[in-house]
Parts: C-alpha cells; sequence; structure tokens
C-alpha cells in the first residue's frame, strides 16, 4: 500500500495554535507521515512532535530560492526529512521556466552536500502560462537535472487546463509525489471537497502515477478541516489496497 501523507497547511490555523493535538488528530485518522511547511520555523515542534505521535516527514515545502539554502538543507536532514520542495514561483516569471530550472539545479547541487533532493510544487499558472504553445511546466521539467523531482499538484494542474494523467505519464519518474484534493477547480481555492467528491479525476491519476507519494491537502474547506481530511483519507485508502 502507498502510504499516505497530509500537507500540514491544511490544518494550518490549528498547527498554529497547538501543533502538539493537531499532529495527534492526525495521527488518529491513521496518518503516518505528514507533509510540513517552513522547516527553519517549525523545526523545533517537528523535532519532538513527529516522533511523539509515529510520524515521519518524507517531504517538505520551503522556500528556497532567495533563502539560505544551506540552513533550509541541514534543518531538513536534522528532521530526517529526503525532499525539500519549492512551493512556488511566481507567475510572472514562468514566460522564461529554463532560468527557474537553472536555478533550482543549482540549489539541488547545495542539496546534495546535506543528504537531500530538491523538488518543485506547481500552482495553476504554470500550466496557464505557456512557451511556444506548451505548458510551462513541461518546458520547465525538460530543463530540470535528474537529481530535481516534480511533486505534482494534480488540483492546480487540472484547474489549469492540463490533462492531468496525460502529464503524469509524460513526467514518469520525474514525479515524486503528487497532491490529492478536489473540488469545482476554482482557482482561488474555494470550493475544494474531499477526494473522489469533485471534478478531478481522481482514479485516473492515481493510475497515472502509482508509485508517487500521494500528499492530502486542501487550500480552503469550508467545513471541520479535519472531517475532510478523514474523508480524503478513506477514500485514497481504499484506492491504495
Amino acid at each position: 500500500m502507498n502510504e499516505l501523507s497530509v500537507q500540514l497547511y491544511s490544518v494550518r490555523d490549528a498547527f498554529a495554535t497547538d501543533p502538539t493535538r493537531t499532529l495527534a488528530r492526525l495521527a488518529d485518522i491513521g496518518f503516518t507521515r505528514v507533509e510540513p511547511y517552513g522547516v527553519l520555523e517549525n523545526r523545533d515542534v517537528l523535532r519532538t512532535g513527529l516522533a511523539e505521535h509515529g510520524l515521519t516527514a518524507p517531504t517538505v515545502h520551503a522556500k528556497l530560492l532567495g533563502a539560505d539554502q544551506h540552513a533550509v538543507f541541514a534543518a531538513a536532514a536534522e528532521l530526517g526529512i529526503g525532499t525539500v520542495i519549492e512551493p512556488m514561483v511566481e507567475q510572472a516569471r514562468w514566460q522564461r521556466p529554463g532560468d527557474i530550472a537553472s536555478e533550482l539545479n543549482a540549489a539541488a547541487a547545495l542539496a546534495t552536500g546535506h543528504g537531500v533532493t530538491v523538488g518543485y510544487h506547481n500552482h495553476w499558472w504554470e500550466l496557464v502560462e505557456r512557451v511556444d504553445g506548451r505548458h510551462a511546466l513541461e518546458v520547465f521539467a525538460e530543463h530540470l537535472d535528474p537529481a530535481v523531482v516534480l511533486e505534482v499538484d494534480t488540483y492546480w494542474t487540472t484547474a489549469g487546463g492540463a490533462d492531468t494523467p496525460a502529464l503524469l505519464t509524460a513526467f514518469g519518474d520525474k514525479v515524486h509525489a503528487i497532491h490529492v484534493k478536489d473540488g469545482g477547480l476554482a482557482t482561488d481555492g474555494s470550493g475544494q471537497v474531499p477526494a473522489g467528491q469533485g471534478r478531478v479525476p481522481l482514479a485516473e491519476i492515481l493510475a497515472a502515477a502509482p508509485d508517487a507519494l500521494r500528499v492530502i491537502e486542501f487550500d480552503r474547506y469550508d467545513g471541520d478541516i479535519f472531517d475532510g481530511l478523514a474523508a480524503s483519507f478513506a477514500r485514497l485508502n481504499g484506492a491504495a489496497e
């Protein structure tokens, strides 16, 4: 079974208020893995909280471009996190995706000294922006060093107009992880629902990236976020068996 992870941004309000209780509630749902954000800012609580609740963090979101990369990679290595993922590069830069790839390639060279891998997480604009008629994300991927991996946010690729299963197939082993979320595909994140209840082609996506780490996420949720995560966990846990 492909063990499931959860992006802690989904529970950011609860985590900011009581991180220990939040991790405990995620473990109670059945999660054994989490994807933190802000590895430097949250290092102390993660150092104690992950082990306390039987959790590991194979991936983390942390700003790399323009940041102290050595500090980020050292913190990730200390916490046993293997992959540090740049969470966002602003839309204005995506007419030159090769430049962004070059910067992440350089970051990956630094990361190897810490035993850490670099990745990138997309939003919708990397698909809306086109370079020679192609999604900017596709051009970006072709310029990446083999050491740099992708975390494909399957909600955002679909919202951006891509055929997400075909995109995942084309990226192949470059896809280290996928963000799994669902909803009406609004680009402001509104209207998101548990996996399998919206317009994202969940079954086809899972089939196209069978070996990728599956990370459940909500950008926004109108109900109780822990109930929403539990519903997504149950749906994906069944799909993984």
